[in-house]
């Protein structure tokens, strides 16, 4: 009975540390992200290809993807293929303009008028708290006429000195103002390319002029229970340099990471699963937990390996993200 409560106290804490909210949102059910998919936003042709290609994340672009002559017909397009496109298990983002492009209200009015709304939106170049106090009153007048009020997924996308140096204020805003608009901080996202060209590094097939700034956004995202996803791998055509990246990006603790062309989705999605392997050594794991805590063992050895609540919380971690793929 002891062991039972207790097997339920550890898993209720590994919930809440590999899939929580951040601090003072509602919780929400875990959705895996392992790849997202960018596509134009005015590129009707490729949008309605996304529901065969098995990407857990389409990100329907109205920024960088979109020259600003073809801005108006991006939106009218991605709130068209909101309506008329089934994405099956595909979930539906919009990559939105920056707010100090001025561009982002006549996103958000002209998108969220689809009678279908994507279920998160992602939101470039974050430098600054007064942007997300700005974001908030917009995505408030936007869905004002809505009677369904919609709640919306947040994905912070960061490509600056400045964005990563003020996160921590940001975030603790963003997270205040989630009470007061329609959004629920969900992700942080690393913009590589801009990033590099912000600080002036040349980029390398490495990356190491990257490490400091990726562990940042991991650091952040964990402290405040929030998904993180990789920068983009602008090369899809070499592949092995994409696995070695993703895989790399998976051990430094990122959820997913962005991708830009359909031959990166199976590479990334795999590198960012837990292997049949692992899943089976993690459920062997808490069943051992189990029997060692009916004999009284607080801390026993696994496959040689020895065990303590950590090593059982990532366990349960694996199995719970498994379980997630599998629905």
């Amino acid at each position: 009975m002891a062991s039972s409560k207790l097997l339920r106290v550890v898993l209720q804490t590994s919930v809440r540390r590999s899939y929580c909210s951040p601090p003072g949102q509602p919780s929400a059910v875990f959705r895996p992200r392992r790849a997202l998919l960018f596509v134009a936003g005015n590129d009707e042709k490729k949008i309605r290809k996304v529901p065969t290609l098995d990407v857990d994340c389409v990100v329907l672009d109205c920024e960088d993807a979109v020259a600003l002559s073809k801005k108006d017909e991006a939106r009218t397009t991605v709130r068209r293929m909101l309506e008329e496109v089934d994405f099956g298990r595909t979930e539906c983002a919009v990559r939105i303009n920056s707010v100090d492009s001025g561009l982002a209200d006549d996103d958000l009015s002209a998108i969220l008028q689809a009678k279908k709304l994507p279920s998160a939106i992602l939101l470039p170049k974050v430098e600054s708290v007064e942007e997300m106090q700005t974001f908030a009153a917009s995505l408030n007048d936007a869905v004002a006429g809505i009677e369904s009020n919609p709640t919306f997924d947040l994905f912070a996308l960061l490509e600056s000195a400045k964005g990563l140096m003020n996160l921590q204020p940001i975030l603790q805003e963003t997270v205040s103002l989630s009470d007061m608009s329609p959004f629920r901080l969900a992700a942080l996202c690393f913009g590589s390319e801009d990033f590099a060209a912000d600080i002036g590094a040349s980029r390398t097939s490495d990356a190491t002029e990257l490490i400091y700034a990726r562990q940042m956004v991991v650091l952040a995202a964990k402290a405040f229970g929030l998904q993180a996803f990789d920068y983009v791998s602008v090369d899809y055509k070499d592949t092995e340099s994409l696995r070695r990246q993703a895989e790399e990006g998976a051990r430094f603790g990122f959820t997913g990471k962005s991708v830009i062309h359909p031959f990166q989705v199976p590479i990334v999605q795999q590198a960012f699963s837990p292997s049949p392997e692992r899943v089976v050594w993690a459920r062997g794991l808490i069943q051992a937990f189990q029997q060692h805590q009916q004999e009284g063992k607080a801390v026993f050895v696994y496959e040689g390996r020895m065990v303590d609540t950590p090593i059982l919380l990532m366990a349960q971690s694996i199995v719970q993200f498994a379980a997630a793929l599998e629905k």
